[in-house]
């Protein structure tokens, strides 16, 4: 892969994943094809720079990531039908306006039966918060990297912003960061200059 296509793919990508929130019921396609482009560029990249910790990081960042979206999403609702179930809701009866009636209000009140389930959705969101910072400060050990091999400061910044919107994520202008920090990556690709090669010139020694 030439450094012309890596940067044009990891730009695209970066696009892709900007666009993606912004998508509503495409959100995921979108974002994960942008993804797929980012870490091939990523890949392409080490190649030509032939240092491949630009690649390793950047995967190690994201495996990370989406560990930590894996075990808050299936703890997280696992926990929360669980409490429905404690509270006379089931998800058999959900279209049955009937059962509402069988809603224990008493039990909601009730913090010793809800609090196993409250205690690990909110561990859960910790190790996801965890883990996200962790893949944060992978991706920004990549993008270091990338910048002081191409001289595109921009990826500098992009890492930092991406770290410091991971630690944020525990408000809302964490997520905001985040998706400036996908800005910053694209104008960061794009802004690689590709240097065209010389012809070399070569001298007969005199006899």
């Amino acid at each position: 892969m030439t450094l012309e296509s890596s940067r044009t793919l990891g730009g695209i990508g970066a696009i892709l994943m900007v666009i993606g929130p912004l998508a509503g019921a495409y959100t995921g396609i979108i974002g994960l094809a942008g993804l797929i482009l980012v870490l091939v560029a990523f890949n392409g990249l080490a190649d030509y720079y032939k240092e491949r910790r630009i690649f390793s990081n950047a995967i190690f960042g994201i495996f990370a990531a989406i560990i930590g979206a894996v075990i808050a999403v299936v703890v997280v609702v696992t926990a929360a039908f669980s409490m429905l179930s404690v509270l006379g809701i089931h998800i058999s009866n959900w279209t049955d306006w009937a059962a509402l009636q069988n809603f224990n209000w008493q039990n909601f009140t009730n913090w010793s039966a809800l609090a196993p389930y409250v205690a690990a959705i909110v561990g859960a969101l910790v190790v996801l918060f965890i883990l996200f910072v962790v893949a944060a400060i992978f991706l920004r050990r990549s993008l270091n990297t990338l910048s002081e091999k191409s001289g595109t400061h921009m990826f500098a910044t992009t890492g930092l912003l991406i770290l410091i919107g991971a630690v944020l994520t525990v408000i809302v202008i964490g997520f905001i960061l985040l998706w400036v920090a996908l800005i910053l990556l694209a104008v960061a690709f794009f802004e690689i200059k590709t240097q065209s090669t010389q012809p070399q010139t070569t001298t007969a020694s005199s006899l």
